[in-house]
């Protein structure tokens, strides 16, 4: 006659195998979080133009830029050269007309949230900046641009925004940063003077930290528009700007660097140490490549605090690249690419950037920059620039 087994030692085996079975079992994959940045060219020579063309619901170009926004589908996107308006109009067209209609039978997106400022670009400085004898052209506003909001910033975001705890620096002054850059004529005098320095912003749009509210914690979005590093003379004023505006972001995350650092809103540093944070944004600067002032870009791409492992690339860049010419000359890697600019000079460069903190882990990264003969490869036309996105581990999975 065979003994049976007590009960007890049934219950133990069986949970011994559960254990077994589930050390077996891999892992879940990690829920993603997917930020993005595009300058998608959504800027218009005139005030009110772009509310006109996003208000008919059938701009061609207008159209790309949704189904690009579709088919990669950020959780959060900043948009560079998105034209301001007081009212949030352009915004809510955008959408209701255009992202959160089909787009090429895709599904449609909807961003709950947004966060959007008056931004440097087109308002008036009162003071010759470009030192052509006049202070009254586009050049001579606090950024450039032919109207106040023209090239502005929209982020949109699935996650809540701490709208109270927004930080902006459109005011922060340019002297006010140590150790700046500043720009001098050949003979090695100051080009800007000391009574113009007093009133000259650092940003040229503006530098937003956005905090994004989410179930375990908070990311800190942080994005800009730096000014080209080109368009000005032997002075290098552009280039000096666009370094400077790139270092902003770069000490804004170091504790032991920001100490100078004063908001719009009079609050001073930068990010506490160890937190969550993204950088996004066209930066106008290439580590390697184009006109920045001592590779400018480097100033986050190798930045102690951020990932420099996981670049986003395209096969579409590495094939726009052999239109050869100033391609042909460029040290950085065209797969990095992320702007298709005239072949003669500069070439395509990587300026637009998403970045994140080491205290995030990146998961996947990418350029939207299909191949000629894929699928998507005509809405490019839309911008010069590529829409660039990064996944990171989400801390709050949904």
């Amino acid at each position: 006659m065979t003994q049976q087994c007590p009960p007890f030692f049934l219950i133990l085996l069986q949970i011994s195998l559960c254990l077994i079975s589930s050390a077996e079992l891999p892992a879940n994959p990690p829920t993603k979080l997917r930020f993005a940045t595009f300058n998608a060219s959504l800027n218009r020579a005139t005030h009110g133009q772009l509310q006109q063309d996003l208000g008919s619901a059938t701009d061609p170009q207008c159209r790309q830029v949704a189904e690009i926004i579709q088919r990669v589908r950020p959780d959060v996107l900043l948009i560079n050269e998105f034209d301001y308006d007081a009212g949030e109009v352009a915004a809510d067209c955008f959408q209701k007309h255009y992202l959160e209609v089909s787009q090429n039978n895709l599904p449609p997106i909807q961003y709950r949230y947004r966060f959007l400022a008056p931004v440097n670009t087109g308002l008036p400085s009162g003071r010759d900046l470009n030192g052509d004898g006049k202070s009254n052209g586009p050049a001579d506003a606090f950024g450039f641009g032919q109207f106040p909001g023209q090239f502005g910033m929209l982020v949109l975001s699935r996650y809540p925004i701490q709208t109270e705890e927004v930080r902006t620096f459109q005011h922060f002054l340019w002297k006010d940063m140590p150790n700046a850059r500043q720009p001098r004529n050949q003979d090695g005098s100051l080009f800007y003077q000391a009574e113009t320095m007093k009133h000259l912003r650092l940003s040229s749009k503006s530098h937003w930290d956005i905090p994004l509210q989410l179930e375990k914690g908070t990311i800190h979005f942080l994005v800009a528009h730096p000014t080209p590093p080109v368009f000005d003379g032997t002075e290098d004023r552009n280039g000096c700007r666009n370094h400077d505006e790139i270092r902003l972001l770069a000490d804004y995350v170091r504790p032991q660097h920001s100490q100078y650092l004063v908001d719009d809103q009079g609050r001073a540093g930068g990010l506490s140490p160890g937190s969550l944070f993204v950088i996004a944004g066209d930066m106008n600067a290439d580590p390697y490549d184009g006109d920045g002032l001592d590779q400018a870009a480097r100033q986050l791409t190798r930045h102690p605090l951020i990932h420099r492992e996981m670049v986003p690339s395209s096969l579409g860049g590495q094939q726009a690249a052999t239109q050869g010419k100033a391609n042909k000359k460029h040290q950085g890697k065209a797969s990095h690419d992320t702007a298709d600019f005239p072949d003669q000079l500069p070439g395509n460069l990587r300026v637009d950037y998403v970045l994140a903190s080491k205290t995030l882990q990146p998961l996947a990264a990418g350029v939207y920059w299909p191949q000629t003969d894929q699928e998507g490869t005509q809405l490019i036309k839309a911008s010069d620039h590529r829409l660039v996105w990064l996944d990171v581990v989400n801390i709050a999975p949904r």
